[in-house]
Parts: C-alpha cells; structure tokens; sequence
C-alpha cells in the first residue's frame, strides 16, 4: 500500500493526475497505509497518524469521534502494540475526538492509560466549545451542509500541555512538539528528527489554508506563514498533515510549504499596506491581488477557504469589527432597511426581478444583494422566494470554496422550504 498513496502524491505534485482535490480531502477511502518503517496514516476526515516507537505506539491526532471505532480497528490490526502517548495537533473536533476508543482497550487490559499531550491553549478552546455547543452545531450544519449536526460539550482533556516547545520520548524515540498560531491558537507541528519526519496538522491542507473561515474565530496568517517557513527548514523527508495524502522528498516539502507561506504573506501584507492608507474593508477586498501563479500550484486550489475570507481575517485580527462604512457602524435592522429599498425599487417582486435579470450577465454579487434585500423585505412570498433560490444557487455553482457554498447552500434551503409550503 505504501507504494500507492506516496505515487499518487508524486503524481499529483509533478502535475500527472487530475485527481479533484475535494475528492481527495472529503471522500476518502478510509483505509490505513503504511508509508515507511514504523510509519502509517490513515486517510479519513481528520487523518490519523501512528508511529510503532519500540514496543509502543504513538498517535499524531486521534480523528473524530465518528470513526473513532473504525480508526482504533485500523490501527490494531497493523500493529497489535499498546498506545503510549497521543498528540492532538489542535483542538477540532476532527483531530481529538478519537481517544474512547485507546483508553477503553487501556482500562480493559488494566494498563495506564495513553498519556495525551497538547498546547495549552486547547484546554480554553474545549471551555469555550461547551459553551457555545448551540452555535458550533449551527454554523457547522450550514458549512458542511449536514441538517441536524449537534455539537459536543464533553472532551477528552490532554494530560500534560506545553507552552512553546517540546520533547517528548515515546519508545526510545524523540518527538518534538513546536507550537504556532495559525488556523487555530492551539496548534501543534510535530517532528521526528531520527526519521526527518513532519507532521504540520492543519497547516498544511492541500488547498488554500483555512486562514479565513467565514463563521470561525480568528484565525492568524502571518504567524502561519512564520511556521511554515519554520517547518521548511527542517528538511524532512516525509511529510505527513492531518488532511490529504503525504509527500515525500526534501525539495517537494520545503516547496509546498514555502509557496503556502508565500501565499498567506502576500494577502497579509498587501491587507497591511491598504490599511494603512485608510482604505475600508470593501476597498481593500476588490483591491488585493490574489498570486495567481500560486492558486495554480495544486496544493493551493481555493477549494475549502478563499483568499477573499483570509484577506477579511487579517483585517479582523488589526482593525477590528467596523469596516470603514459609517452606515454600518449602527446599522439598521435589515427588514427595516430593505423595505425602505423595496419601497424605493418599486416593491420586493420589482428588486427579485433585477435580480433574476442581473443572472445571465454573470453579474453574482450584485444579483446576491437585491435578491437578498427583496427577501428581508418580504420573506414569505413565494415568487421572492424563488427568485432569491435561483440567485444564491448560481452563487453556489459559480464559489470553489466548499465555504461559500455551504452558506449560499443554507440559502437555497430556506427560499425553497417557503416557495413549498405556500405561504
């Protein structure tokens, strides 16, 4: 098995496969590969890596809560040795949920438990994710399209945390725990300096990184890029993140690591520079330049996030909450306001109508917006309703981010959902 995923990997950097990315992060096979000596991943939404340390194992993040039968399983039936030590690269459910499993078969054999190490700030991440279970359950449901998702309040907490660096020995062997701020506050990029392994968690995805999560906290794109080039310089040989496939070679890692910093650089500073000349946040999205030349890399395809959400994220994290328009500062409430427009355009139907005409000319966000303020205005009529679900599902079709989707998507739902009852 080995020989497959790292090929495919080889393939799909030398530009020889057309594989769709999306396919590659959000359906995988679930199935475990082995892709060195002691070394193993197995593919799943939320990978999860074991290491055979001596006569143990040790986990690079544990998954979701899901899989996590099915991962344990996986991992037993490639290597029978107990497991002495689990890193959660960071707090997401996807990566640290997977722990039941591992201290069940502990408890049953009457042996200590695995001990679970992670960056500090995971323990206010789990507070704060049992405080607003409501709204990750929410927000989760409209970003991956999954009707009734709820969110956990109950977390496995690590057993020892650090603060900015770590070593950590797990069946002779050396393990460095590195901590940077990027797509979370809490993130950890593991290194094994005997093997010239590296596994960057979530800082490296196979896409545009999620450095502008439009529903999500703060997320820090020039601390990133500073890890990045940090994970770069350590010349590994194999490279191992949380979603997607591994790559091998020292000249391929640093490669793919350098251009995802080189990205996360040119939205921050060119962000930076209009900010300073006091242009507002709607100037500074139309004005920053999206490389090009970078979002043709295939690791780099705006298939998850976009550029436009991180530019907006970097403008959140130096400037704050007001966008630089007075009007929104005390904005009215949107049914009021849009009312006011319909009045204006001739009534709710008049503004769907524009809409619906502003479609063919490609004409998106423009169309987005009328559509949107005839529904606010009027969001029981069937005709609006109808109009505006036309508009925000050629919104969906056209986004490449599984982001805009989901929320254009939730859209589309709810406009169709009145369209049908007959109100």
């Amino acid at each position: 098995m080995t020989q497959d995923i790292l090929d495919l990997s080889d393939e799909i950097l030398d530009g020889k496969s057309n594989l769709p990315m999306t396919g590659l992060l959000l359906n995988q096979p679930h199935e475990l590969h082995e892709i060195g000596d002691g070394l193993a991943v197995v593919l799943a939404f939320g990978n999860v890596m074991p290491v055979r340390t001596g006569n143990t194992l040790t986990l690079v993040d544990t998954g979701n809560i899901f899989q996590a039968p099915a991962n344990h399983g996986l991992v037993k039936n490639w290597s029978d040795a107990p497991l002495e030590v689990a890193v959660f690269t960071h707090g997401h459910v996807d990566h640290a949920m997977g722990m039941g499993p591992w201290d069940a078969e502990a408890d049953a054999a009457g042996r200590p438990r695995a001990r679970v190490v992670a960056h500090e700030a995971i323990l206010p991440r789990f507070e704060r994710y049992a405080l607003t279970a409501g709204w990750n359950g929410i927000i989760n449901q409209r970003q991956f399209s999954i009707p009734g998702l709820t969110w956990p309040t109950e977390y496995r907490t690590p057993d020892e945390t650090y603060r900015s660096d770590l070593v950590v020995e797990a069946g002779g062997s050396l393990i460095e725990l590195h901590h940077a701020r990027g797509e979370t506050d809490d993130h950890t990029w593991v290194f094994l300096p005997e093997q010239k392994v590296l596994y960057p968690g979530d800082l490296f995805i196979w896409c545009v990184p999620n450095a502008g999560n439009p529903q999500k906290v703060q997320r820090y794109a020039k601390d990133w890029a500073v890890a990045l080039r940090d994970m770069a310089a350590k010349d590994a040989e194999l490279f191992v993140p949380s979603h997607g496939l591994p790559i091998r070679g020292a000249d391929r890692i640093r490669t793919a690591l350098v251009d995802t910093a080189a990205l996360l650089e040119s939205l921050h500073d060119q962000t930076v520079e209009l900010m300073n000349q006091g242009c507002s946040l709607n100037d500074v999205i139309h004005t920053v330049e999206i490389p090009a030349d970078l979002l043709d890399k295939p690791y780099l395809t705006p298939i998850y996030d976009e550029p436009e959400f991180i530019v907006r994220n970097v403008w959140r994290f130096y400037g704050g909450w007001h966008d630089g328009n007075p009007a929104h500062l005390k904005p009215a409430r949107d049914p009021d306001l849009a009312r006011e427009i319909a009045s204006l355009a001739g009534g709710p139907q008049a503004l769907a109508e524009r809409a619906a005409a502003l479609l063919p000319a490609g004409d998106r966000r423009i169309a987005a917006h009328l559509a949107e303020f005839a529904f606010r205005a009027a969001p029981d009529d069937r005709k609006v309703n109808r109009i505006r679900a036309e508009v925000f599902t050629a919104c969906q079709e056209d986004a490449t981010s599984l982001m805009a989707k989901g929320i254009y998507g939730a859209a589309v739902r709810e406009s169709r959902e009145v369209e049908a009852s007959g109100r």
